[in-house]
């Protein structure tokens, strides 16, 4: 129950602890590049978590080097850094240099994050919450990083930066204090933890909410700083995942574009509304690009789904249908749904973002807008491309656009112009997560990944209407994959039960024998609208799976998308429905028509939605299962209506709150086939696990479910974790969540 399609592997920044910046002998506890070497060609928990992680990346402006940071993780230490490393990309006449393997050809330049050029031979960086430059110098392609200075003085307070392209000012992310939900406790109780709650959204995915991000410009002529938002109750970026790609600059310095959400409390907490913000620099006026000036909200029902509100309407409950047919069409619609991350253009005409259409849908299809700024109107550019914009960077000629999209179950590259026209230029049966334009030269950097490789950076030519080659620029844990004997993906399609074509992968074994049955997962996607591409995962790590010798059916179900719109909608109202049919139908598939698939040894594993798909299957399986594995699922709705901190999720996805007495059939339906309601049924071992501070989906939720399966004398686990989220992101809670899912499915499918 987490969609967020916008995230695209950002978020490893945010995981990185960063700690000391140079190599000298106060360092000798960094954490770099692992040497693990393998006793055997089988892929551990402790082999992915020695790999580093690759997240932000830089190109220089002339187009010959780029900067990149790893996370490294240390499961004795518990703990993590990150570091920066530079690599050539052209060399000086011009040509693509591909980085030999093992990635030696990358320069140490020391502990940070989030590298940024501010010149060919000059980085700005992050390192223990503030912002420092270095200068990089050396011959040829061989750089090092020298006279590293401290840019801000704020006590560790930067959570990210974006300076102005005259680099005379600087945008510093940093968290005010917030006491309007959570009220400040008295001020003679200094050790009270009770905390006064007077509105929703007092916390928000992993924490309480008593302080929010706010961006604040500095004059690094002057020193003076000023916050944009000083004085309002909102957050930018905005929380959970946002970051310094939700803000932009224009190419003059004159002007920036914000992403904000401009509501708190339960109107927050029921809505996805939010705008790009033009902010002036000199006069401190702000224009919002997504509403006319003249727009008020509408009054919504805040226990109903907003799809069927005013809100959402054709006129956004501005205008009457009259009003609308006398105007013949042209009033002017206002953008109520998410929009986020603008871009200027280079000649800074236009700028661009990813925008939804409608309130209180987070996983409405995600289209690019373009916002003509001589002429204050905007339009879309890929209605042709009935899928999500995931990422996209503006081409040299600001009028065309790069994107990256997900269609058919891997994420690839795409190019629109102004007047709409889409052209897909790769057809990778792989992950594109990020891309950056390489300046003048027609080539683009890219970060790509699949199922059987983590995430690595390649240089893109782009001529024409194709990638014409793509070279890797990056061999970041060669000296782990060199060590493991992969496995395979391929791609099946089968009918469902209406009739209509489905996608799923298979994955299998390293020294795959197919003459050989081997036990079978039946992989259950989260989201609910998050696709099955090729990703790679730290945790669902298809890999790994496949390397302990169990071949994984992943399908690409309704509600997925990559499909088509449609296809991704069908989901919302019906969880029990028709996407239940599809794992069934898929796993039935794969019994009957791939000879290795061992029909007597079948487990059923997910996450998120993918754990709730867990919880209701385990009730409803006829037997075909042997075991069952749900981390972080739903197994009450009625209960997470209210325990969840992003109403508005529940409320589109379930229609109506559980005591509305005439709620619609849709809603009835969902709470009548609570997973919660068929324990009756259960019949099979299950392992349940949560994290307690899941603040999405309780860990109650989880706890309820193990309670219940041994109340009914059902075999069960329960892993809990008192400082997980959604996620496990501590290397020792992770491999212990790796031992355990992998000792419970061998309990159950191994063991004569």
């Amino acid at each position: 129950m987490v969609n967020r399609k916008w995230l695209n592997g950002k978020w490893f920044c945010v995981l990185a602890l960063i700690i000391m910046a140079s190599c000298s002998k106060q360092d000798e506890n960094i954490i770099t590049r692992s040497d693990i070497q393998l006793e055997s060609d089988v892929m551990t928990p402790e082999a992915l978590w020695a790999m580093g992680r690759i997240g932000s990346y830089a190109v220089s402006p002339d187009g010959k080097q780029v900067a990149y940071q790893v996370s490294y993780y240390s499961v004795e230490e518990n703990r993590s850094n990150t570091v920066i490393y530079t690599a050539p990309l052209l060399s000086p006449e011009g040509d693509v240099i591909s980085s030999p393997r093992g990635g030696q050809e990358g320069t140490f330049l020391g502990l940070g994050s989030s590298p940024v050029w501010l010149s060919d031979d000059k980085l700005a960086f992050a390192k223990e919450g503030e912002v420092w430059t270095m200068k990089v110098k050396g011959e040829g392609l061989k750089m090092k990083g020298y006279a590293r200075k401290q840019l801000t003085k704020t006590d560790g307070k930067v959570e990210g930066f974006l300076f102005s392209p005259d680099q005379k000012k600087v945008i510093l992310i940093k968290y005010i204090p917030y006491h309007d939900i959570i009220k400040e406790n008295p001020s003679d109780l200094p050790k009270a933890t009770g905390r006064l709650v007077t509105d929703l959204m007092y916390r928000h995915w992993d924490h309480y909410v008593e302080s929010i991000p706010h961006p604040f410009l500095l004059n690094l002529e002057t020193g003076e700083e000023k916050d944009i938002l000083e004085g309002l109750p909102y957050e930018c970026p905005m929380e959970p995942f946002g970051g310094i790609e939700q803000l932009a600059w224009s190419p003059d310095s004159k002007q920036i574009a914000y992403t904000c959400r401009k509501k708190t409390g339960l109107q927050m907490s029921i809505s996805t509304d939010s705008d790009i913000f033009l902010y002036d620099i000199e006069s401190g006026e702000e224009m919002n690009l997504c509403k006319t000036g003249d727009y008020v909200a509408p009054e919504v029902n805040p226990t109903h789904t907003l799809a069927d509100q005013t809100v959402n309407k054709k006129g956004n409950g501005m205008f009457t249908e009259q009003e609308i047919a006398e105007d013949g069409g042209f009033y002017i619609e206002q953008k109520v749904g998410y929009d986020q991350n603008p871009k200027f253009s280079p000649d800074g005409r236009y700028i661009a973002w990813t925008s939804m259409e409608r309130d209180g849908y987070e996983a409405d299809r995600m289209r690019l807008c373009v916002y003509f700024l001589g002429q204050g109107t905007s339009q879309y550019v890929t209605e042709s491309f009935d899928s999500n914009v995931d990422d996209f960077v503006w081409g040299d000629d600001s009028e065309t656009i790069y994107f990256l999209g997900v269609w058919h179950a891997t994420e690839n590259l795409y190019r629109t112009d102004l007047e709409g026209n889409v052209k897909q230029l790769s057809d990778f049966q792989a992950d594109f997560g990020s891309l950056q334009l390489v300046p003048g030269k027609s080539k683009l950097l890219v970060e790509q990944h699949n199922y059987m490789h983590p995430a690595d950076l390649y240089l893109a030519d782009v001529l024409g209407d194709s990638i014409v080659e793509l070279t890797q620029v990056t061999h970041e844990n060669d000296h782990i994959l060199n060590q493991i004997a992969a496995g395979s993906s391929e791609a099946r399609w089968i009918k469902t039960t209406t009739g209509e074509d489905m996608h799923y992968w298979i994955v299998k074994p390293p020294h795959f024998d197919p003459n050989k049955k081997y036990p079978t997962l039946l992989f259950c996607e989260g989201g609910p609208q998050s696709p099955v591409s090729q990703f790679w995962s730290y945790r669902w790590n298809f890999m790994i799976m496949a390397a302990q010798g169990y071949v994984v059916i992943a399908p690409n179900r309704h509600g997925l998308p990559g499909f088509g719109l449609a296809w991704q909608e069908e989901i919302s109202g019906d969880w029990t429905g028709q996407c239940m049919q599809d794992y069934l139908a898929a796993i039935d598939d794969a019994c009957e028509n791939l000879p290795y698939v061992d029909r007597d040894r079948l487990g059923a594993v997910g996450a998120s939605f993918g754990g709730f798909s867990v919880y209701y299957l385990a009730g409803h399986h006829d037997k075909r299962f042997k075991c069952f594995i749900a981390h972080d699922g739903a197994f009450n709705l009625e209960a997470m209506y209210t325990e969840t901190e992003e109403n508005w999720f529940s409320n589109w996805e379930y229609d109506d709150a559980p005591w509305v007495k005439d709620m619609t059939a849709r809603a009835k339906k969902t709470y009548d086939n609570s997973p919660h309601r068929f324990v009756d049924k259960w019949d099979t071992p299950i392992l349940c696990i949560h994290g307690e501070k899941d603040y999405r989906i309780n860990a109650t939720q989880g706890m309820s479910a193990f309670n219940a399966a041994r109340m009914r004398g059902i075999e069960a686990q329960l892993l809990i974790f008192p400082d997980e989220n959604h996620w496990v992101l501590k290397p020792q809670n992770g491999i212990l969540w790796q031992r355990t899912y992998f000792a419970w499915l061998d309990r159950w499918l191994k063991q004569d």
